[in-house]
This record gives C-alpha cells, sequence and structure tokens, in this order.
C-alpha cells in the first residue's frame, strides 16, 4: 500500500482530499490527517506513512517548514504540495526541498492522481536502486545462501522452503539495520538474482512483484513497523520461491500427466484448508479416482498431498500470528486444527519455532 498523510488547516479540504484518494485507489490508503505541519509532525512521530500532501499556508509549522523536517526526519517520504497561490516563490522552494508536484486548489482528481503516481515511481525507483546497490556490495559475502537457493530450487526441495525464507529474511535484515521499510524491495532484488542464476540453467521464470493488501492496518503504529514490513518481505520471498520451484518442475516435467489434476488438488486446498479435507473431496476436485490422485501430486509436486495442506495451513497460521492478535488456538482453529498443541508442533516442525516464540522473534 501507498500510505498517504494529508495536512490542511481546513476540515473541508482535508475531506475533499481525502475522498479523492478514496476515488483513485490503486492500493493508494490515507493513513493520517492533520490539520497544520505541528499536528502532522507529531502524528508522523507515531505512525509510518510513504507520502505526505500538504497545503502551504498554515498555521504553526507551515507546509516548507513540515517538508524540511521530513527530509531530516523522515528522508524515505515524498511530498505533495497544493495550494490555493500560484506563487513562483513557494513553487520553487517547494521544488528545492524535494517536493513530488505543486498542485493548485481546487485539486482536480487527474492531477492529483498523476501526481501521485508519479510520487510512487519515484519512491520505487529510489528503493530498488538502493536494494540493487545493496545486494551487489553484500553478495560476494553470502554466497552461501545464494547455493541454497539454487540447490532447493533445482531440487524442487519445497518442504524446506519456509526455513528458507526466515533464513534469508534475517539475512536481509542484517543489511538494513533500522531502515526496515527497505526489506520489500530487498526481497524482491534477491528473488531476481536468484533468478538470473538459474537462468544459467535454462531456467527462467517470470517474478511479479506481488501486493500487501491485508497485511496491515492503513496507519501502522511505528512500534509495529519492523513486524509488518518483515511480514511483506516473507511474503514475498514465499511467493517467488513458489513461483521459482513451479518453474523448476515444470523445465523437469513438460507436459507431464497429471499437471491439470495436480492443480485442481491445489485450488481444492487453497480454498478449503481451514475444514476437514478427504481424499476423496480432491480426487473428486481432480476429476481422478482416490488412489491415483496421490501418485500423480506426489509425481508433479515432489510433496505428499497433506505435507502441501500442511504448508498452506502453515502460511496461513503465520499470517493470522503476525498480523492480528488472535491468540494460537483461535489460529489453530482458523486454518483447520481442533488440538492447538497439535497445530504447535506442526508450525515448529514447519517454521523451527513454536509459534509463540516464532512472534516474538519477528516483532523483537
Amino acid at each position: 500500500m501507498n500510505r498517504i498523510l494529508i495536512v490542511d488547516d481546513e476540515r473541508l479540504i482535508r475531506s475533499s482530499l481525502n475522498k479523492i484518494v478514496e476515488q483513485i485507489g490503486d492500493n493508494n490508503v490515507v493513513a493520517g490527517l492533520a490539520e497544520d505541519g505541528d499536528s502532522a509532525l507529531e502524528w508522523l512521530s507515531r505512525h509510518y506513512a510513504d507520502l505526505c500532501i500538504t497545503d502551504v499556508r498554515m498555521p504553526k509549522v507551515n507546509g516548507l517548514e513540515l517538508l524540511k523536517a521530513i527530509n531530516e526526519r523522515y528522508p524515505w517520504m515524498h511530498a505533495i504540495i497544493v495550494s490555493s497561490y500560484d506563487d513562483f516563490s513557494y513553487i520553487q522552494q517547494s521544488l528545492q526541498l524535494g517536493a513530488v508536484d505543486y498542485v493548485l486548489k481546487p485539486v482536480d482528481r487527474e492531477l492529483l492522481r498523476q501526481a501521485i503516481n508519479r510520487s510512487r515511481d519515484k519512491m520505487k525507483r529510489s528503493r530498488y536502486d538502493f536494494a540493487h546497490g545493496l545486494t551487489l556490495k553484500k553478495l560476494s559475502h553470502h554466497r552461501d545462501m545464494l547455493l541454497r537457493w539454487i540447490e532447493q530450487v533445482k531440487t524442487v526441495q519445497s518442504e524446506a522452503m519456509p526455513i528458507l525464507v526466515v533464513d534469508t529474511l534475517e539475512m536481509l535484515e542484517r543489511w538494513v539495520g533500522d531502515d526496515v521499510y527497505h526489506l520489500n524491495m530487498l526481497a524482491m532484488v534477491w528473488l531476481e538474482v536468484v533468478n538470473e542464476e538459474l537462468s544459467k540453467e535454462k531456467l527462467d521464470v517470470a517474478l511479479e512483484e506481488g501486493e500487501d493488501v491485508g497485511l496491515g492496518e492503513a496507519a501502522i503504529p511505528v512500534e509495529r513497523l519492523r513486524s509488518y514490513f518483515r511480514l511483506c518481505a516473507v511474503r514475498r520471498l514465499e511467493e517467488g520461491a513458489i513461483r521459482l520451484f513451479e518453474g523448476s518442475k515444470a523445465a523437469a516435467a513438460k507436459d507431464q500427466p497429471g499437471r491439470r489434476a495436480t492443480e485442481e488438488v491445489k485450488k481444492y486446498i487453497n480454498a478449503h484448508y481451514d475444514k476437514k479435507i478427504t481424499l476423496q473431496e480432491l480426487a473428486d476436485a481432480a476429476w481422478v479416482s482416490r488412489n491415483y490422485v496421490a501418485i500423480l501430486f506426489k509425481k508433479a509436486t515432489g510433496m505428499t498431498i497433506w505435507n502441501y495442506l500442511v504448508m498452506i495451513r502453515m502460511q496461513k497460521a503465520r499470517d493470522m500470528l503476525l498480523g492480528t492478535p488472535l491468540k494460537v488456538y483461535e489460529i489453530a482453529s482458523r486454518v483447520g486444527y481442533d488440538n492447538s498443541v497439535h497445530f504447535s508442533q506442526l508450525f515448529k516442525e514447519t517454521y523451527g519455532l513454536a509459534p509463540a516464540e516464532y512472534k516474538k522473534r519477528m516483532e523483537d
């Protein structure tokens, strides 16, 4: 999501800008509203934002003073000025302070949408360039991790993927230190490096950046920021790893019989992971016999149907564990387990830590 802070001393203008951003959509969300620069800085001391849309003339701390403070304290943020004043000196000062655009009131929705898109593109380019440069700098000292990815993808060791992802995340976290907002793009660049190495083996997979809708609230408190960006990076690494594993399997078994049946089984499990699932239900979904469906799935994926079910359930459970206040027994129930002790054992086998320990480690 592109989280936006709107700052204007007129309540109706704030409301109007809020509505325009909602209408624009495209994963742009209003994370906060402030009536002047002073209250905006107070809000930013407690929450995260990617973009500030601010008026120029305001009481206490004006828009230009706010931009200066944002540049000093929150260097990752971008800003768009909205103003009733077509004043060259304001425009000049705003652009000198790094504002992406200067939009006149009354604000035209299309002009604001274009300005927000420019801001978003600029932010993504900046973070990509940083992530790419940092990866090139660090890679020579972490060839062992790259080789782990190559080996596990080539041999389709998908059951080891969760631990590989956690170990990779810890490595990337060490690289960025407190600048956790880089984790998401850094995970994407890491996947690109892995994919580039695999292309030398005649395996080239189309990776997508993916979306993080649903992983966090519009307004993220600073104390939960590391946890949020960790979760984004984990999802990115998992999605990329799954694509790489699927590409490896497809390259090794083009036109393999049973691929359609396997995909139907996966679709059924992904839709019903929270319920009791029988082999007969999966066979019916795949239009093959009860005995044959298990054989086809193992041959196509390298894992049993039940191992795949556990993997999906643990991924869903991990997302709930880190993204909601639900208790362990409540999460167990929501992913299909009546026995929370059994659930915790499976979680530990998957991620190397019990649920409570895993949450503490990810949030510390």
